[in-house]
């Protein structure tokens, strides 16, 4: 039986994630906590998809829009990979495992049965403390809630909307502040 390392690093992560055969993700908060996310289903990969067609119709090259890729989070104790559902990059991103937010526009997550704690509560904090301009969560309940979240005064989320997908999908992201 092979033995964990005493201290993972992202590059453990990344080898992880490649070596899974089964499609979980790997993911290491900047506290160094492992988490091991549940496997996309179709409803949760046509959501993701939804929300990239809606941002490309709108512009937004394909270059900008990433799906299921890792970012560098940086906190106190260390740094950190969370891999998205969906990134709006305010340009292409150079080729890397672990990309960092600097250029980040816009994250989207989806929950899955097993990610709610983590997509509502831990990657808030995150995503926040990171300087992420935007979050968006997308709930699995019957209307598909989506919670549009806009980073505020003292590094916190504050919630800028709550609507049913449909109804996001009828605007623009111009009416987002999602700027390109």
């Amino acid at each position: 039986m092979r033995h964990a390392p005493a201290a993972v690093t992202l590059d453990d992560v990344a080898a992880m994630n490649a070596a899974d055969q089964l499609g979980r993700r790997y993911e290491l908060s900047p506290d160094g906590v492992l988490s091991v996310m549940p496997l996309a289903d179709s409803e949760h990969a046509a959501l993701a998809s939804r929300i990239c067609a809606w941002l490309a119709r709108a512009g937004w090259p394909a270059e900008q829009l990433l799906q299921a890729a890792g970012v560098q989070l940086r906190g106190q104790d260390g740094v950190g990979g969370r891999i998205h559902d969906l990134a709006v990059w305010a340009r292409p991103q150079p080729n890397s495992v672990w990309s960092c937010v600097t250029d980040l526009v816009l994250v989207v997550e989806i929950v899955s049965s097993g990610s709610e704690a983590m997509d509502q509560v831990v990657k808030v904090r995150e995503y926040a403390q990171a300087g992420i301009p935007r979050y968006w969560v997308i709930d699995r309940d019957a209307a598909q809630t989506i919670t549009l979240h806009v980073l505020g005064a003292g590094q916190t989320y504050e919630v800028a909307a709550r609507m049913p997908l449909a109804r996001l999908l009828e605007t623009a992201p111009a009416d987002h502040n999602i700027g390109g």
